[in-house]
């Protein structure tokens, strides 16, 4: 936590599937249909995200950066980070071909290859069939990898120097199982079917090559970068994200967000235009939190839980007087010119996933940070956090994970990760 439609288009019954019986690799074969099987406007202007985005429209796949990132921030998110079980450089290639193909067709709101019928009815169907009749619902699927698939395939060399393992931080207290992995698909929709559809048949497809590690649900976005919209709220009650970097501003993008020309060394060009990701599972001590003063909640964020606006101030958007809030409250920490100008673009989600099995729901944020450089980025904002932050008798850091995120797919003979298989493919 930190401040700062319609379907594919169905094949006619008289052509032959091309699908095999033993799934699905014909992605390639259907990129054209794309366009044939409806009209869905997409919504995104130029290398930046359109805030007048409709809500169950499409947003545009094809972009120097990929969505999901600087785009308006949807209301649903499945992020699954996977395992990578294959050692065949080449057939892992392949599945990355398909997957965009994949994910081409289900943000603008078609099936996956031929559809969830009429194809062989001895074959499993190509698409899962459950978001049949759903818009896009402004999906986005936004790909990255972690540190660990740079000791497959060759690709030691490739790891840029920004992709650092991340430290362990004072009050972590993080599971193995909803820890790291080699690669991450975050799906963002409106519609949370839409999002959990698309994770689905990515992991199918994926079969034999890939396995979820681990996956989280969200609802209720915790930040927002489109700020002429109401800043959301976070299960603490308090505004989240407010002063976030918007889609609308390309000149703090180009500084923060995106990998630049020259970053790192020759071999690491094949990020510039992406950028990293930083994913950290927070559980909130809910019930604690419900039974504190809310003179002591408005001290710990160092914003008023009304209006959000900074102590001694009264609009939220209005410039915080730092001085004036407690030294170990939030905002104050969290704050760029506490941290020498650090900033990120945060993107995260509410989550409540049950209960403990000791009546206590197990709540919190699902923290999503995209950065230039997390050496940069991150880590020195999570240390002066993690040290002295009041909100920390309240939170603990429970899951945790950091991926680079390539550039985008440009067009449609493009795909996730050329720019960093493309010499060996």
């Amino acid at each position: 936590m930190t401040e700062t439609q319609d379907t594919d288009a169905a094949t006619p019954a008289a052509s032959p599937s091309r699908r095999t019986l033993i799934g699905w690799g014909g992605a390639g074969l259907a990129l054209g249909a794309v366009a044939a099987g409806g009209a869905v406007a997409a919504t995104r202007a130029g290398d930046d995200a359109d805030p007048t985005a409709a809500v169950g429209g499409a947003v545009a796949f094809h972009g120097a950066h990929q969505a999901g990132i600087a785009t308006p921030v949807q209301d649903r998110l499945h992020f699954a980070a996977f395992d990578v079980k294959t050692d065949d450089r080449a057939e892992f290639v392949r599945m990355l071909k398909d997957w965009t193909a994949a994910a081409r067709r289900m943000t603008a709101g078609h099936a996956v290859g031929e559809g969830a019928y009429g194809g062989l009815a001895e074959a499993p169907p190509d698409d899962t069939g459950e978001a049949l009749g759903l818009s896009p619902s402004r999906l986005t699927l936004t790909i990255g990898f972690g540190p660990s698939l740079f000791e497959r395939f060759g690709l030691a060399g490739k790891r840029p120097e920004a992709l650092v393992d991340l430290p362990t931080f004072a009050g972590d207290n993080l599971d193995r199982t909803r820890t790291g992995g080699d690669l991450c698909i975050q799906a963002c929709a409106d519609d949370p079917q839409v999002a959990v559809h698309a994770i689905r048949n990515l992991a199918r497809i994926g079969f034999g090559k890939v396995a979820i590690r681990w996956s989280q649900l969200g609802f209720g976005k915790t930040s927002s970068t489109t700020p002429d919209a109401q800043t959301p709220r976070n299960l603490m009650g308090f505004k989240d994200g407010t002063r976030n970097i918007a889609g609308t501003e390309p000149d703090r993008l180009k500084k923060f967000v995106w990998v630049g020309d020259g970053d790192g060394g020759e071999d690491e060009s094949w990020m510039t235009g992406g950028s990293y990701l930083v994913a950290r599972r927070i559980r909130m001590n809910i019930e604690t939190w419900d039974r504190t003063s809310l003179q002591e909640q408005e001290d710990v964020f160092g914003r008023d839980k009304g209006e959000g606006a900074p102590v001694g101030r009264a609009k939220e958007h209005d410039k915080p007087f730092l001085k004036a809030m407690k030294p170990d409250a939030h905002v104050r920490l969290a704050h760029p010119d506490s941290n020498n100008g650090i900033t990120i673009l945060r993107r995260g989600y509410s989550f409540t996933d049950g209960t403990d099995g000791l009546g206590r729901l197990d709540a919190g944020l699902f923290f999503l940070a995209y950065q230039r450089d997390v050496r940069k980025g991150f880590i020195p904002l999570q240390r002066q956090l993690s040290s002295k932050d009041a909100l920390n008798e309240y939170i603990q850091h429970v899951g945790s994970a950091v991926f680079a995120v390539p550039p985008g797919v440009r067009d449609k003979d493009d795909w996730w990760g050329r720019t960093l298989f493309s010499e060996e493919a």
